[in-house]
Order: structure tokens, then sequence, then C-alpha cells
């Protein structure tokens, strides 16, 4: 299947998946470029997608180097908005703020110190998400469920950011009653911060689900899943 038929798929699926836990709204699809190159960027692109992720800062800045490549050789391509979806580190900070629409692996108050600190000398506004580690897998970053209000908190105050919801990953291969033990958890807190009505804080995003998960996510309460495979094969 191409690209665009991948996409289409995909598209069945979450409104078969809205329409099984009787939602009406929205899921935005953010396509993970991590294993694909510039030309299926630009392929998902022209078939409606708008929204892109790469894990790694030095991947992003490659795709970028291609993407204005093509450009410069007077390639037509869609506008698109970028997103960071994978463990930040303080020092590579510096290159994504102002570029990207949302980062949504913030997982500590010190990462989100420095969001601050770049956003506020850039003058911008960088919109954020709190990554929780829900699974509770040591190999994954985020957050206990415990400690995600206080950071929420804690960046409230900070300027320059704006907190927009929560993130987590379910384990690989988990069963279906283990992801919706965990995304039903995750929609849990993302509704009762919410219910908070924290200043400063806008909680509107919950990014959750992926290639394998993403219908039991959006069953969940899922409104941005994240697909790369199913995308690009």
């Amino acid at each position: 299947m191409s690209i665009a038929e991948n996409i289409a798929e995909i598209r069945n699926e979450i409104s078969g998946a809205l329409s099984a836990s009787g939602r009406s709204d929205n899921v935005t699809i953010v396509a993970v470029t991590k294993y694909s190159d510039a030309s299926a960027v630009v392929e998902a692109a022209r078939a409606g997608i708008t929204d892109f992720a790469e894990n790694r800062v030095q991947m992003l800045l490659e795709k970028w180097r291609e993407l204005d490549e093509m450009r410069q050789a007077g390639e037509v391509i869609p506008d698109m908005n970028w997103h960071l979806i994978g463990h930040l580190q303080t020092n590579k900070v510096k290159y994504v703020v102002g570029k990207v629409k949302l980062i949504h692996s913030c997982d500590s108050l010190k990462l989100a110190e420095e969001i601050s600190a770049r956003s506020v000398k850039a003058g911008v506004i960088t919109h954020i998400l709190i990554e929780v580690n829900v699974s509770g897998e040591e190999s994954k970053s985020g957050v206990s469920p415990d400690e995600a209000e206080n950071l929420v908190r804690d960046c409230a105050v900070l300027p320059g950011i704006s907190v927009d919801g929560l993130m987590t990953m379910a384990p690989k291969d988990a069963c279906e009653s283990l992801l919706e033990e965990i995304f039903k958890k995750t929609y849990d807190l993302f509704v009762d911060i919410s219910k908070k009505s924290i200043y400063n804080i806008s909680m509107t995003t919950l990014s959750m689900g992926m290639s394998a998960d993403f219908v039991a996510a959006v069953k969940c309460g899922s409104n941005m899943v994240r697909v790369g495979h199913r995308i690009f094969g």
C-alpha cells in the first residue's frame, strides 16, 4: 500500500475507535519520521498529514536540512508542524526552541527550566507535554503519576512555556487489558489535573498511542497519536 493509502486506513481505524467510545472530537495524527527519508515525509504531507515528529534532535535537524534542500531545488512542499517526542537533553534544547510546535517529553523541572530560559531568550512560547511513566518501566522516561501534578504546577510559574497536557507510552507488545489499564489511568490523570484549573496551564492535549496501539489509546481518550511504521512501512 502507498503512504496515502496507509494514512486513509489509519484515519478509518481512528474513526471507528471514536465511534466505539461515543466521541465526536478530532484526533491529531503525528507522523513519526524516524526511519523515513524526506521524500516520504513530503508524500505524507501531500496526503494530508500536517504534523510530524522525530525522537532525536539530531535526526530532526537532518530532516529539516533535507527538506530545505528539496525546497531550494524548486520542489513545492506543504507546510508542516514539527514535534519532538523522544527524550530531550538540556544541552539540546537550544536547537528546537522556536522551531517545534510541541515537545512531548518534558520529564523534569530541570528540563522545563531550560526550555523556559531558552524560550524567554528567543521571545517565544514553547508548548510542552508532561511525560508520565504510567507503566512503571525502568527503561522509560517520565515522572510517576503521583508526581505529575506537582510538575505541572511547578511548570505553571515558568515564563516562556505552556503546559498543554500529558504524554505516555505503553510497553511494547502489551496485551489489550494492560493497554486499557495504562491508557485509562493516564486519561483519568489528565482529566483530574484539568479539573484543578491550574493558572497558566492549558490541558488540551493527551498524546498516547503509537502504531501498534493507537486504536486502544483513542478508545481510552487520546486525542493525539504518534504513528510511524503504519504510515511509512
